[in-house]
């Protein structure tokens, strides 16, 4: 297998500034004034992807999850580490976050494409694709501030699928992703749905802390958990005992 997405000692580090003014007056006349916290959200991480891999990533909110994927698609520069691609990349942190409610799905569609790096002939080479895909043939000509949310996610996920990407990284799961799991489609997955991570992942990662505490094949993490916050997870989510 090859390796198309390398973590190599990815930190993230944010400074949030808490301010000590009691009013408009005073934040005018004393700019400056709080403080500064420094907080953590990745602490050294390191993993790898192989081609036709789906990696799970699961943990407690706040874990980190999140900010990892912005990392690996360029949203977010890490504090310090590496991180090695190789292939083209589709991100879906936002599903159709690019999208501009005023316009038809249509052209939302050859908007979100350019986004994605496609040129106007090339989103008209997957368009019908994309459409059917989506299943909303007979709105894709209505402003898309008119769709419910479920047209407006699956519009935004047919698009991105049918670029036809290396690596597909998501921050949810959606009931489509398990066929393309299949379909031998590298992914890394944000999700808080075990049974997806368990039956399409070949592997998962359990964040806690900004760190990845626990990896490995999803039997092997789910059924025999080494680490005392990955088990207390599964207990919440799965309802075993501690």
């Amino acid at each position: 297998m090859t390796t198309v997405i390398k973590v190599e000692g990815i930190s993230k580090t944010f400074n949030i500034h808490h301010e000590r003014h009691q009013s408009l007056k005073e934040r005018m006349l004393h700019p400056r004034s709080g403080s500064t916290e420094t907080f953590n959200a990745l602490n050294d991480i390191n993993f790898s992807v192989d081609t036709n891999e789906t990696v799970g990533l699961v943990g407690h909110n706040g874990s980190g999850k999140s900010t990892l994927l912005k990392c690996i698609c360029g949203v977010l520069q890490p504090t310090s580490g590496q991180i090695h691609l190789r292939g083209s990349l589709a991100a879906l942190l936002e599903l159709g976050a690019g999208f501009q409610p005023e316009l038809s799905g249509r052209d939302n569609v050859f908007l979100y494409g350019a986004m994605l790096g496609f040129s106007k002939k090339m989103v008209e080479g997957i368009f019908d694709d994309v459409v059917d895909f989506s299943e909303i043939e007979n709105f894709i000509d209505t402003q898309v501030k008119f769709y419910s949310s479920g047209m407006y996610v699956r519009l935004a996920f047919a698009v991105a699928v049918n670029v036809d990407p290396d690596i597909l990284v998501v921050d949810e799961v959606l009931a489509v992703m398990r066929g393309l799991a299949q379909d031998g489609m590298t992914m890394i997955v944000v999700t808080h749905e075990i049974a997806f991570a368990r039956d399409a992942g070949h592997k998962i990662a359990f964040m806690d802390g900004g760190v990845i505490v626990e990896s490995g094949p999803p039997q092997e993490v789910l059924t025999r958990p080494q680490h005392q916050r990955t088990q207390a997870f599964l207990a919440r989510v799965l309802g075993a005992p501690h």
